[in-house]
C-alpha cells in the first residue's frame, strides 16, 4: 500500500523546522548578546539549581558585609572617642600636678580649677558621641537620648547597660557599655583606696600606696590616726593597733600593704584606707579635685590630698580606657578578616554561579554560524520544494 503525501503536508512540515531553526538560531543569538548560557531554569535545570544557590550566597554574604561594614565604623569611632578621652584625661592629670605647686595662691589655684571644668565638659560630651546614625557609641544596647546626664549628684548613666550587636555567630558589635566603661572603674590603685579626713588640719597627704605582700591582704579598712605631742609626731594604725615614731615620705607596712604618708600632720589627722571597688568615674574624681581647688578656705594638706587622689584616679581611668582602646583595635582587626573571608566567599560564589549560567563564546559564535547556514539551507530547500507541484510543471 502506498501512502499519499499531500502538497499541504509537505508545506506545513517545512515551514515547522524552518521556524523551530529560527528559535534555536534566535536562542543562540539572545544567549551571545547576553553572555548568559541559561536565562530560564528550562535551559538547563540542573545549571540553574547551581546559580540560583550560587546567588542566594552572595546574597547572604553581602548583608553579612553589610553588618561588618556598620560594626568597623562603631568600632572605629569608639576606639577614637577613646583616644581623645586619654587626651582629656593626659591633660586634666598635667593640671592637678600643676595645682599641686605650693607657691600658687587661691586665684592660681581657681583658675586651674575652671580648666579642669572646660575639660570635664569636654569629656562628657566625648561620652556622649553618636555613630552618624542617630545612635550614641557608647550608649550600650540602646539610647533616644545622650546616655550620660550631668546632674547635681554627678554623672548618670540613662542608656541601657550592654554592648549593641549586628551579628550574634561573629560578635559585630556596633556599641559598646557605656556604663562599665565610663562610670565603673576599679577605684585607688585597684586593691585599696587611701584619703584623708575632710577634718584634716595638716599639710599632710598619703600616697595612693600599693601591694606589699598579696597573701597578707585581708580586704579590711583600716585608719591611720596622728597625735603629736611635745613635737613629737607618733601614729596608730587600727584596728591592727600597730604605732610608730612618724616620718615623712617614710613606709608604714600594715598586713600586705605599703602606706607613705608625706608632709606635716596635725594632731588628730587620719587617714583612711578602705578596699577598692568599681565605683570610680572620670566625672567624680574631677568633681572632687575641682571642689577643693576653687574652696579658699582649703588648706595646704587637703590641695595636697586632692592633687595626689586626682592624680591617682586620673592614672586608673586612663589604664581602663588604654584596655578599652586595645580591644576595639582587637575588634577592627578581627573585622578586618571576617571582611577579607567575606570577599573570597563571594568570589567562589561568582566562579560557581559564572561556570553554570555563562555562555562559551567561542563555542556559541560556532554554534550559532552552523545553525545559520542550516536555516539558510532549509530556506533554499523549501523554495525549491514549493514550486514543484503539477501547476508549476504545466506553466
Amino acid at each position: 500500500m502506498t501512502m499519499r503525501v499531500s502538497n499541504l503536508s509537505r508545506y506545513e512540515g517545512a515551514i515547522d523546522t524552518l521556524q523551530q531553526r529560527q528559535i534555536e538560531m534566535s536562542r543562540a543569538q539572545l544567549q551571545m548578546t547576553s553572555g548568559k548560557r541559561v536565562h530560564v531554569p528550562s535551559d538547563d535545570p540542573t545549571a540553574a539549581a547551581r546559580a540560583e544557590r550560587a546567588f542566594i550566597a552572595q546574597q547572604r554574604i553581602t548583608a553579612e558585609q553589610r553588618s561588618v561594614d556598620v560594626s568597623r565604623n562603631a568600632m572605629a569611632l569608639v576606639e577614637s572617642g577613646l583616644g581623645q578621652a586619654g587626651d582629656l584625661l593626659q591633660s586634666a592629670r598635667e593640671r592637678l600636678l600643676e595645682a599641686g605647686n605650693g607657691s600658687y595662691n587661691v586665684g592660681e589655684r581657681q583658675a586651674l580649677s575652671t580648666h579642669l571644668k572646660q575639660l570635664r565638659s569636654q569629656l562628657l560630651a566625648v561620652a556622649n558621641q553618636t555613630d552618624g546614625a542617630g545612635g550614641y557609641i557608647f550608649g550600650g544596647q540602646g539610647s533616644i537620648a545622650p546616655p550620660f546626664q550631668d546632674a547635681i549628684g554627678g554623672v548618670a548613666f540613662a542608656g541601657t547597660g550592654g554592648q549593641g550587636q549586628v551579628s550574634v555567630s561573629e560578635q559585630m558589635p556596633t556599641s559598646v557599655d557605656g556604663e562599665a566603661l565610663w562610670l565603673n572603674v576599679r577605684s585607688g590603685n585597684g586593691v585599696f583606696v587611701t584619703d584623708a579626713a575632710a577634718t584634716n588640719t595638716g599639710s599632710a597627704y598619703i600616697a595612693p600606696g600599693s601591694v606589699s605582700d598579696p597573701s597578707l591582704l585581708t580586704g579590711g579598712s583600716y585608719d591611720i590616726t596622728f597625735s603629736v605631742v611635745g613635737g613629737v609626731t607618733t601614729y596608730t594604725v587600727n584596728p591592727v593597733g600597730t604605732t610608730g615614731s612618724y616620718v615623712s615620705g617614710g613606709t608604714v607596712y600594715v598586713d600586705g600593704m605599703a602606706l607613705q604618708v608625706s608632709g606635716a600632720p596635725a594632731d588628730g589627722d587620719q587617714f583612711t584606707i578602705v578596699p577598692a571597688a568599681p565605683d570610680l568615674d572620670p566625672f567624680e574624681a574631677l568633681d572632687r579635685a575641682i571642689a577643693v581647688l576653687d574652696d579658699p578656705a582649703s588648706n595646704d594638706g587637703l590641695v595636697a590630698q586632692a592633687v595626689s587622689n586626682g592624680v591617682r584616679d586620673m592614672d586608673a581611668v586612663m589604664s581602663h580606657f588604654q584596655a578599652a582602646r586595645s580591644v576595639a583595635g582587637a575588634t577592627l582587626s578581627r573585622l578586618d578578616v571576617i571582611d577579607s573571608r567575606n570577599q573570597d566567599r563571594d568570589l567562589w560564589a561568582k566562579s560557581v554561579q559564572s561556570d553554570a549560567e555563562d555562555l562559551d563564546m567561542v563555542q556559541a559564535v560556532s554554534d550559532f554560524q552552523n545553525k545559520q547556514t542550516s536555516y539558510q539551507a532549509a530556506l533554499q530547500s523549501y523554495s525549491i520544494v514549493q514550486r514543484m507541484s503539477l501547476f508549476d510543471y504545466i506553466k
